[in-house]
């Protein structure tokens, strides 16, 4: 199966196509992971977005139904140097071709992703066309510059949840994997390490939530209610949660003019909020600053950023295209972190009230546990107010 990626500067890449047979649009973006291709194709940030991996050869352990990030993959195509033509992996359920194919997304390898890394490094993040079908070279070319691209775009409409929910209330989603040494009678894959209880209630307003935030919010003794991007203040509070989560999620934050009056609501009556990735631009929005593109996003799980209280380095999981404008921001919000690659803003915190947040993934699902700690200092939080 031949398979195109044309991209709107006029550039073409042909090589062998996998996954589905068809046809999208969306932002070409590289991500710098060296694993996790199954998190990141069911993480709901990508959601308009055909990815490229730099790490040349993917999909080697295949894809197994446990470690999915939502209910479905959400990128608009996948692309790679190399697909391995072996699965070798006790915990998988398919391949990753098996798994695009039946998800209709469409995939391409063989070409020199190198090249493609290094052109959206000085060119930043372009409009793209990826095809397995038969597409002539100027319709690819043309469909990749006529895309509408993603400013000014609401995907998190698309994501969300459309009903509000409570997270694994019967404790069978959350708890980390344990792996089982020696022969066992039960299912090894089932095998899982003890819970906490969950005794503080809070809200999460999933804008394009990946589970594992839900898990680790309950490996923490958190019930979790989850509420869908549109839900008022009021409606969020209803219950007296003791905090608000704000999630991660795809798109331009400047769109969501709904989710910052509602967040703005939430400051006021002074409840404990913690928020990451879109929910930290969001945050940022409702402060009073504005948000910006940058110029080709940090997206894989090796970006470092510096708390400038504590001087502690911590290496992070990321994805996100936007970034917070500091000099926008009012004097009462501090900047804690930074991105030691460019120096955006990786950190804020309201210095009288009890809000916090970061750009980044401290739940990794793939990436380093550098950051695990925060889901606990969202509970200290809460309980010194």
């Amino acid at each position: 199966m031949k398979a195109v990626l044309a991209l709107e500067d006029g550039s073409l890449f042909k090589g062998q196509g996998f996954g589905a047979r068809a046809s999208a649009c969306g932002e070409v973006c590289f991500n710098t992971s060296m694993t996790g291709y199954q998190e990141i194709l069911t993480d709901p940030s990508y959601k308009g977005q055909i990815v490229s991996m730099t790490y040349p050869l993917i999909g080697n352990y295949g894809v197994n139904l446990q470690d999915v990030e939502s209910w479905k993959p959400h990128v608009a195509g996948f692309v790679i140097r190399e697909l391995s033509p072996v699965v070798s992996n006790w915990r998988a359920d398919c391949s990753l071709a098996e798994y695009l194919a039946k998800n209709g997304i469409p995939g391409i390898q063989g070409i020199d992703t190198r090249a493609l890394t290094k052109k959206l490094r000085v060119r930043g993040a372009l409009n793209g066309f990826i095809s397995t079908e038969d597409v002539s070279d100027g319709e690819a070319l043309d469909r990749a510059k006529h895309w509408p691209g993603l400013l000014g775009i609401d995907y998190v409409k698309q994501v969300t949840h459309p009903e509000s929910f409570l997270w694994d209330e019967r404790d069978e989603q959350s708890a980390s994997f344990r792996l089982v040494q020696g022969s066992t009678d039960c299912d090894a894959r089932l095998v899982r390490e003890p819970l906490p209880p969950a005794d503080l209630p809070i809200v999460a307003y999933d804008y394009g939530m990946k589970y594992n935030i839900l898990r680790r919010l309950r490996q923490h003794g958190f019930k979790v209610r989850v509420v869908p991007a549109t839900t008022p203040a009021a409606e969020a509070l209803k219950d007296k949660p003791a905090g608000v989560f704000l999630s991660n999620g795809p798109g331009d934050p400047s769109a969501l003019g709904y989710a910052v009056q509602a967040v703005q609501d939430l400051i006021q009556t002074g409840t404990p909020i913690f928020g990451i990735c879109l929910g930290h631009q969001i945050l940022g929005q409702a402060f009073g600053g504005k948000t910006f593109k940058l110029k080709f996003g940090h997206r894989g799980a090796n970006q470092p950023v510096k708390d400038l209280e504590s001087g502690k380095v911590e290496i992070t999981s990321q994805n996100h295209g936007f970034a917070v404008d500091p000099n926008s921001l009012p004097p009462e919000i501090a900047v804690d972190r930074v991105n030691l690659n460019d120096q955006t803003v990786e950190g804020m915190r309201h210095k009288r009230k009890p809000i916090f947040c970061v750009q980044y993934h401290p739940e990794a699902s793939p990436g380093p546990h550098d950051s695990t700690p925060l889901f606990a200092q969202f509970r200290e939080l809460i309980n010194k107010s």
